[in-house]
This record gives C-alpha cells, sequence and structure tokens, in this order.
C-alpha cells in the first residue's frame, strides 16, 4: 500500500502590497479599455495576441514577477503575480504572447537552462518580446505524458528530433517550445522513465505547424511536426531520462492559476448585468450558488498560491483546482443558459450574453482537456492518496 500524501490547502490572505497592486493594475486595465487597446465584453471571441499590450505590461514589471533582477524579473511575491494574473484574467486582457513564458516556461528556464540561455531568454520574456508553447501531448497519449513517443537521438553536438506534438496552444506565433521528448525507451519498472525536456527553437528547420481550429472557429491549437529537427546539446533542460520529476513540478504551476476557473468568467459577469435587478427565488438561488462556487475556487487557487510562495510543490492541490475549477467551467453555459431562460430580450438587450454564451458553449468541451484532462488528474490525486 503507497503511502497517501497530505492534501492540505492553507488559509492564505492577500496581503495589502498585493491589494495595493491590484488597484494598480485596475487603473492601468481601465486606461486601456478607454483609449481601445481592447473590449473586456468581446476580448475573449478574439485574438488575445496583441504585442504592443504585452510590452506595456513587460514595461510595468508585471511579467516574471517573481524571477530574479539579474534576468529582467521583479524578485516580488508569488501572492503578488496572483493578483495580476486575476485581474488581467477577469478583464479579458490580451495576453496571449506572453502568459504561457510568464507562467511555466520562464520558471523552468530558470531551474534548468544554463546560464547563457537564461540570460539571453529570460530578459526578453519580462520585456513582452518573446513567446512559449508547450510540447507534452501527442496524438496517440493525450493527457498521459508517460506515453509520449516523439523521438530525439543523440547525435554530435546535439539530438535529432522525429514526431509529433498536438494540441500544442499558440505554436504558430510562439519563438520557444519546451519539448518533452524520448531519449530511451521506458522500462518494466518504470514506465517514467526515458523522458528529457529540451528548449526547441520554433523557427528551426524541420518544423511544420500545422492549425487545429475549435468549434468556435478559433485558431487556437497547432499540430507540430518535427522532422529530423536539430536540438543542441545546450538546449537540454535538467537530467536525461528524468524529465518526469521536471514535468509535474512545472504542472503544478500550470495547473492551478486563476485561469483554470475565470476563463469563461466573462459568461457569469454578463448574466449578472441581464439578470439585473431581478429578485426572484429561481434568480437569487442560481447566481449565488455560481458565486459561492467560484469563491471556494479562488480560494483554493490562492492557497496553491502561497504554496508555492513558500517554496512548495503542492502537485496535488494544483491538480484539484485544475479538476474543480474546468469542470465548474464547464457546467457553467449550461446553468447561465438555463437561469437567463425567462428574461424577455424585448426589455433588456442580451444580444452581448447571447453572443458570449454561444462562444462559451463551444469553447467549453476543452477545458475539461487542456493542462490534462480530468482522468488524468483524478489518476494524480488517487495515487496522492494512496488509492492506486
Amino acid at each position: 500500500m503507497l503511502m497517501a500524501e497530505p492534501i492540505h490547502f492553507d488559509q492564505v490572505r492577500l496581503p495589502e502590497a498585493a491589494q495595493a497592486l491590484r488597484r494598480e493594475v485596475r487603473d492601468f486595465l481601465h486606461d486601456e479599455i478607454t483609449a481601445g487597446t481592447f473590449d473586456p465584453r468581446r476580448g475573449v471571441t478574439s485574438a488575445v495576441y496583441h504585442p504592443e499590450f504585452s510590452r506595456k505590461v513587460g514595461a510595468r514589471g508585471w511579467i516574471g514577477m517573481t524571477w530574479p533582477r539579474r534576468y529582467g524579473g521583479g524578485e516580488r511575491s508569488f501572492l503578488e503575480r496572483y493578483v495580476v494574473t486575476e485581474e488581467f484574467r477577469v478583464a479579458n486582457a490580451p495576453v496571449g504572447l506572453h502568459f504561457t513564458a510568464d507562467r511555466q516556461s520562464g520558471p523552468m528556464l530558470l531551474r534548468y537552462g544554463s546560464e547563457r540561455i537564461k540570460a539571453e531568454i529570460l530578459p526578453r520574456i519580462t520585456r513582452g518580446e518573446c513567446c512559449f508553447c508547450i510540447g507534452m501531448s501527442e496524438p496517440n497519449s493525450g493527457s498521459d505524458l508517460f506515453a509520449a513517443q516523439a523521438r530525439a537521438v543523440q547525435c554530435e553536438g546535439g539530438w535529432r528530433v522525429t514526431g509529433t506534438k498536438v494540441w500544442t496552444t499558440g505554436a504558430h506565433r510562439a519563438d520557444y517550445m519546451i519539448g518533452l521528448l524520448r531519449t530511451s525507451p521506458r522500462t518494466e519498472a518504470d514506465r517514467r522513465h526515458g523522458l528529457t525536456q529540451f528548449l526547441v527553437d520554433m523557427r528551426a528547420p524541420g518544423i511544420t505547424v500545422t492549425p487545429i481550429h475549435d468549434m468556435s472557429g478559433r485558431r487556437e491549437f497547432d499540430e507540430v511536426v518535427f522532422d529530423d529537427m536539430f536540438v543542441p546539446d545546450e538546449h537540454v533542460l535538467g537530467q536525461i531520462d528524468l524529465a518526469w520529476r521536471q514535468a509535474t513540478s512545472e504542472l503544478a504551476y500550470e495547473r492551478s492559476g486563476p485561469e483554470r476557473f475565470l476563463e469563461i468568467s466573462f459568461l457569469l459577469f454578463e448574466l449578472v448585468r441581464v439578470l439585473g435587478q431581478r429578485s426572484d427565488a429561481r434568480s437569487l438561488e442560481g447566481v449565488g450558488r455560481l458565486v459561492a462556487q467560484l469563491h471556494a475556487l479562488r480560494r483554493m487557487s490562492v492557497s496553491v498560491a502561497g504554496m508555492l510562495e513558500a517554496g512548495r510543490e503542492p502537485t496535488l492541490e494544483g491538480s484539484i483546482v485544475k479538476d474543480v475549477g474546468t469542470t465548474w467551467q464547464q457546467s457553467l453555459p449550461a446553468r447561465a443558459r438555463d437561469l437567463a431562460a425567462f428574461v424577455d430580450g424585448d426589455t433588456i438587450d442580451r444580444s452581448t450574453f447571447d453572443t458570449l454564451l454561444d462562444y462559451a458553449t463551444l469553447a467549453a468541451p476543452k477545458l475539461t482537456i487542456q493542462g490534462g484532462t480530468t482522468e488524468i488528474l483524478r489518476g494524480i490525486i488517487a495515487r496522492g492518496l494512496g488509492l492506486r
């Protein structure tokens, strides 16, 4: 019987410094919205890649906030970074260029990259000038990372890569990928063995990026095919064949943030506007439940940010936030449609609500897949509890 790991969400409150930063971020976003940089009510249905906006965010010091100053970071707390992420997500701000690099790729380079790579790439990330994608999922393995088959074979001066990654968010815009590649066969004793992480230059010869359009018509995902593509030795990140330890640590960053329950929160906010002053028990109870659930998710996510701040790796807690958060989001369109069913379009303008509802309904199926499927996450949680 495996020993169960304790799962615990600490009671974490945001300090005054974080609250002061929140006011600063809100003022910045208000100015950008007023200037017409983006529309928070429609931004989610349009492109989220906005180089000028990312550079402005970088100039404010809001990318790489927790990183060392020598690499362009701000050496601020994870809780302060949490506030920035939360405010940007609620406002549907166009952070697509820098978000993945800020959230997880940069921290991976900090831990496992060479000094030259860190000095060259991290300052570009903090300036909002460098875009990353994540190469984990594959056509026949999905969220089962340990079944990955895209191969890196050692050669003179580096590695030759062959294989396919799929559902790779923003690969067509990315400057770099952190790719999880097979460097040795997995063993009978340890199926996690044999995977290595690499820093991949997405402009290198031998890479083909093909779009995958979602049901809403957006191109958010891509298929990436490697055809004997060369990666230099210096771009190996961490230990060869033992990347599963690094990847699970990386996923603690990816799975626990407020984006995991705020991606379609715009629909809840628009629902409240459409319901207006309705005081019937059905509307009040329905909205009250949704808000209470959202608040609970937020407290869990803030707790994980506090654990990261304390130097811990809350892999299980992060998996729970992602599982519960995306499941809640996936149920939100049906709940919103039900609660707004009796709102008369002749008495209140519900056109924006209906547009956002249509988009959220089409986008919802991907939420329990991206960042790790519900089944994989629950397997991780069960293993942590000693149940498998």
